[in-house]
Formats: structure tokens, sequence, C-alpha cells
């Protein structure tokens, strides 16, 4: 005797050995014995042998039309045997009832199970809408192969390409367009992105990654919504100095100033001012809402997001010609000493005269120029003439300043490498498209304007780290240990020393029109101004506040980001400009040899460049070559070489230290050197930290840590 028996929802078959009242205990064909609860014991049969039954129902059982079947089942519960002496015959053999009982199983749209065999059929609007739905779902499948087809054959369908980057940035695997392109990637044997792109649905390189960006980031667009600009208090006072700002041309956010009084008379006033939107803006209200949620302006060649709307920011921006309100930090200085005798914080209206930009005129504001009043330029602004005299002594005690400091950091800040500039020409809208013409430009880190500037941010930054800690005021702080290799800047709310910058402490506070760390010091140095040796009373944030920590969480993690497309597209704008221009081979340096594989990183010598390279494992660090650049690959940020001569003398060739030249912290060349995750994963550093960088040293053309250009 033999039977069918469900185990688990399987069929299986055997020949029965034993059995007792409740079970049986059966051999399968393989030899194995199971023991069969009664219950699952479905069909007692002499013939055929289990095998063939099982291979005859099977066989059967797909032609066996549901719907007849479906037609012939009783309304009320019925077994399936039952059905088949009524679709078959009365005399069905255990063949055909095998077979029903397997159509029965896998037609759930018309029967449903009842357990051990038996089923109740479902009712005519159900199977109608089951059969719908199996219609749709053929009829989608059909449209996936299709689409996978297309694909896989070197062409993109249009709706996959509208849905290109939901696909690739922010996938919902339900969807088809979803489903095709991973069914073309298996036919193709070809990475999804690789297949995308040479079934042409990736047009722009720029456009992949800016999209990119925006899906992660600003899913729901750039604009802001439609919120007042406030008003400052209406009874600040009118500083009286005249002030003047020292900007990139394109910055419209001008957060700081600088006045001088007092020169010539033993005892100078230097004026650190700085926009105060943290004078109107209240926290918690709608634009601190709006601005934590950005928590930063993104900065990129010939674009960015505001943290902030246009309206707030042209309200409270320093643009000259009219009175700011303002924080201001006033100190003074012995003349002769440039020893710093006192300080003072107050909230005021301060007028700007007029707003420099130091790429116009650092090549007119050099250090020959500023130590001998003989030195003149042609066509030398008379703004600019008018304030010789003061620039000369700002850059005087500026250099002081950064003496002090690297005395206290126990080795001096050097920047030997320049910054990039980047310039987009033709830019048709509000934002590039890809297809402008790059061209990338050069500034020394370091120059008067910049280094004058930079002291100013420490000086600001450091004083009001100071207060906040002397008034018990809780700040959010940047600290560093200590110039050791792998010490990081870390964000705290402890006023703890920086040792990259040579501080006791260091709280950010010169840029909240565009960094939000700096917006919610600044409301904790207002209520200092205001309210002095009772502040911790009334300033927004209280010692110990849980927000404060939320805030370093999330604008650590949001900064990096931004810093990480900004460095992204840089690069990317860097490898177009290799395109536009026909290069083909670069002089370089190289920074890091015993990569991966035997070669070499190397940083090119006039670009904004790192890059791996083969062809000269013998080299060591410091060694300069020719290199032959090999194929771009704009997608993946992607381009590497081949060391074609060695260009200086091997005697000559010397380790120069660390490769990230001026204590910028971490070593940031890795992160721009290759070809970049993307599966879909575009990931980089941002510019590394400390020294003047930290402080407000423009790099590039997105500008420092503290001080970036637009």
């Amino acid at each position: 005797m033999h039977a069918l028996f469900d185990d688990a929802g399987k069929f299986l078959a055997g020949r029965i050995l034993s059995e007792a009242e409740n079970s049986a205990q059966i051999e399968l064909d393989s030899g194995k014995r199971v023991k069969v609860k009664a219950a699952n014991l479905l069909l007692k049969f002499d013939k055929p042998a289990p095998a063939e039954l099982l291979a005859g129902a099977r066989e059967q059982a797909g032609g066996i039309d549901p719907a007849l079947a479906w037609e012939f089942a009783p309304e009320d519960e019925f077994g399936f045997a039952e059905l088949a002496r009524e679709y078959f015959s009365a005399s069905a053999p255990p063949v055909e009832q095998a077979a029903m009982l397997l159509a029965l199983f896998e037609a759930p749209h018309y029967f449903r199970r009842a357990g051990k065999g038996r089923f109740r059929k479902a009712s005519a609007e159900v199977v109608e809408q089951a059969l719908a739905a199996i219609e749709k779902k053929k009829q989608l499948q059909a449209q996936i192969d299709g689409w996978a087809a297309e694909l896989a054959a070197g062409q993109c369908p249009a709706p996959i390409r509208d849905q290109l980057y939901r696909i690739l940035f922010k996938p919902d695997k339900n969807a088809p367009e979803y489903k095709a392109v991973v069914e073309a990637s298996r036919i193709a044997h070809e990475a999804p992105l690789a297949l995308l792109t040479r079934a042409g649905a990736i047009s722009s390189s720029y456009q992949f990654h800016w999209q990119r960006f925006l899906f992660e980031h600003f899913p729901r667009g750039t604009g802001f919504a439609d919120l007042a600009a406030p008003e400052s208090p209406a009874d600040l006072p009118l500083a009286p100095v005249q002030a003047f700002s020292i900007d990139d041309s394109a910055t419209t956010e001008i957060d700081d100033a600088l006045s001088l009084t007092g020169l010539g008379s033993g005892t100078v006033r230097l004026g650190i001012h700085i926009a105060a939107p943290g004078l109107a803006i209240e926290p918690g209200g709608e634009l601190d809402r709006l601005a934590r949620t950005r928590l930063s302006t993104v900065y990129m060649p010939g674009h960015k997001i505001t943290m902030l709307p246009d309206e707030v920011v042209q309200r409270y921006t320093l643009d000259a010609g009219r009175a700011n309100p303002a924080v201001s930090l006033y100190v003074t200085i012995d003349e002769a000493t440039l020893a710093m005798t006192a300080s003072e914080t107050l909230l005021e209206r301060v007028p700007v005269s007029v707003n420099l930009r130091h790429d116009q005129l650092d090549h007119i504001v050099t250090e020959a120029w500023l130590a001998d009043p003989t030195v003149e330029h042609e066509n030398t602004p008379q703004a600019l003439s008018d304030l010789r005299g003061q620039l000369t002594f700002l850059h005087r005690l500026a250099r002081h300043l950064k003496a002090q400091r690297e005395v206290v950091r126990g080795k001096p800040e050097s920047f030997t490498r320049p910054d990039y500039t980047f310039r987009l020409q033709g830019v048709a809208g509000d934002e590039p498209d890809g297809s402008e013409t790059v061209i990338i430009g050069t500034r020394k880190r370091g120059a008067p304007l910049d280094l004058i500037v930079a002291e100013a941010a420490i000086v600001a930054n450091s004083s009001w780290g100071q207060l906040l800690a002397e008034h018990g005021v809780p700040g959010i702080y940047r600290s560093q240990a200590s110039l050791a290799p792998g010490v990081k800047v870390r964000m705290s709310t402890r006023a703890l020393p920086h040792a990259g910058i040579g501080v006791k402490s260091y709280a950010w506070a010169t840029s909240p029109l565009r960094r939000y760390v700096d917006l919610v010091n600044q409301w904790q140095v207002i209520a200092c101004a205001r309210h002095g040796k009772t502040a911790a009373l009334a300033a927004p944030f209280k010692p110990k506040d849980a927000e404060l920590f939320s805030v370093i969480s999330s604008f650590e993690a949001t900064y990096g980001a931004y810093n990480a497309y900004q460095a992204g597209m840089e690069r990317l704008w860097t490898l177009k400009y290799l395109q536009q221009g026909g290069i083909t081979e670069i002089d370089a340096t190289v920074v890091r040899d015993g990569m991966p594989g035997g070669g070499l990183l190397v940083r090119a010598d006039t670009l904004p460049l790192v890059l791996p390279v083969l062809g000269a494992q013998t080299l060591t660090r410091g060694a300069r070559v020719r290199v032959r650049l090999g194929e771009i690959d704009e997608i993946a940020l992607d381009v590497n070489g081949t060391v074609l001569e060695r260009l200086d003398d091997p005697l000559d060739a010397r380790d120069d230290g660390p490769v990230d030249e001026g204590d910028a912290g971490e070593d940031d060349d890795t992160a721009v050197a290759g070809p970049l995750a993307i599966a879909v994963d575009v990931q980089g550093e941002g510019a590394g930290e400390g020294g003047a960088a930290d402080a407000g040293q423009p790099a590039a053309d997105a500008g420092s840590a503290d001080n970036p250009a637009p």
C-alpha cells in the first residue's frame, strides 16, 4: 500500500511500512523513512508506484482548467477527490485525484484551502478581481521584460529615463522601471550604472551628481517657504566707525567686516563686526527651524544653496553704503607692542564704507605695497588707497598674532600649495548644467588680505569662546587635543584648547548667515552682551542642554556631506577642464608610494587633482614626474595615469613631511584620488582643518571652514 501525504506544503508519496491510529511510517523512494500524522495522509493507493503517481499527477494537473473546475465545484467545502470525480469521471483513478489536488493547490485565486486536502471555492467577485490582477501582472511583467531587453541592447526606454535619478538614488524596488534595470543588468552581466551609461540614460555627468545630492539632502527642492525677513531691534546704537569687508567678488553673504580707529595715537581700537541675524531670528521660530534643517550654505563651482532665504541674507549682509545690524568685538591694542589690553562686545548698527574684493586686489595689496608707501600700482581704487594705512597696521598685527599662535602650536603654519578658484563661463540660468567652460585660477594662502581676515576671525572666535566660558553660557566649540597624527578636530560644548590653531578655546561665531553653529553661538554671545553675569539665565541654550548635542550631531554629519559634495564637484570640473583644454599630460609630485597594486599617488603641480599612477613603482614621496593621463570617467570621477619620466634629480628628492601641508588635519589625498564608489554612492571629504584653514583662510573657490567664498 502507498500513500500521498502533505509535508509542510509539499506533496510526497511513498510505501506505507506500518500504520497506527494517529500516524504511519512511510518509506520514500530515496529510502528515507518518515513518520506522518494520520491527518496529513491524503490518499492511499495500490497502483501505480509513488514516483509514477507524482509524475503523472504533475503532468495531468497542467491540463486541468481551473475555471472549469471552479464551475464543477460544489458551493460547500469539498475534498479534492470529490472534485476529481466530478471533473474527470466517477471512477477517477489515484493519478487523476492527485492531479486535482495539485491543480487546486496551485489555483488560490479560484479555491481557498481549508486544510487536510479540503477546499472551498472563491466567490465569483473574488475570482474576477483575482483574474484581473493576474492579467495586469502579466502585462506588467511583459513591459518589464521589454524594457529590460531594450536596455540590454543599449537603448534606454523613455519611462526609465524619466525615473533615472529615482532609480539610482531613491529606488522603489517594486517599481517596474527598477525591476527592468535589475533584469537588464542580469541579462547583460553588467553593473546597473555601467548599463545605464552605455544605454545613454545618463546624458550629463553634472546632472548625475547634482540630482544625487538633491535626492539625498534636498528631496523637497532647494526653494524656501514664503517667510518674511524679520526686522532687527530698532534701538541699536550707531557705531562711530567706518567698517570695510574683505571677500570674494561673488560673495553675497558678507558675514564679517573690520574697522580701525586711533591709528597714530598709541592706542588702537580694532573692531571685528559680524552680521547679526541672531538679533532678529527667534530660537525655535520658523526661520530657525528652516536654518536648522539646512545647517549650512552649500558651495560648489558656479552655484550655491544658501542656508537662509535671500530676503534674510540681503537684510543682514554687511553691504557697503548702509548701517548694518552687527555683533561687534572691539579689541584695544597697544600700537607699539601690538599687545591686546582689553576687549568688549557690543550690539549695534555698523556703517560699512566699502566691500573689498580680494580676487580683484590681491595683486595690489602685496607685502611690498603694505611695507613701502612709495610702492604704487596703476588703477588702484581710491577706497583701497584710503585704507592703506589701516591695512598696513592690520597686516602687521596679523603677522604678529600668527607668530604668537605658532609659538603655542610648537611649529609654524606653512601653506606651500595654492588655493584653487573655479569660474564657470556660459551659465545660462540660475545654476550650471554641465556644459559651461571652466576656468581654474590660483590664489596663494596667506596673502596679506587673506591673512588679515583669517587672524581677525581667530581673534573673534577665540575671544567669544572665552566669553561664553567665563559667563557659564554653553556654546559649541571646536577643539584639537594635539597636533599628533590622527588627532582630529572635535566639536563639543566644552571650551577646550585647539592645538591646530594655538588658542585656549575656539567657537565658530563669525559666519551666522551661512552656518547654523555660528548662529547658535551668536545667540549665546548676544545673551552675554545684553545680560552680563546673568547671561546663563537668559541665553536660549542652558548648560547641558540636549539640544546643543543634537545640533552638533546633525551639523557634523550634514556639513561633512556638503563638503564631500563640494569636493566631488570641484573634481568633476577639474576633469572637465582637462577635457576642454585637451590636456593629456601633466607635471605632478608623488605624495604617496606603496599604494595597492604597486602604484603611486600623485598631485598635479598646477591643478587641484590627485590621481593614482603606474609605471614607476620605485619612486618615493616628493619625486616630481611627468604623467600621461588615462581615460576620464566623469560619473565615477575617476582618472588615472602612467609615469612618462622623472623630472627632478633623484639625489634631490626628499620626503617633505606630511602629505597634507599646512597642518590641515586629516590626510585628504585619498578622498579625491581614485574612483568614487558609486553603486550608487559618491563619497569624499571636505578640506582638512587646522591652522588658519579652520579659522578663516579661504580654501579653493568654496572658501575655508570659516570664511567660505560664494
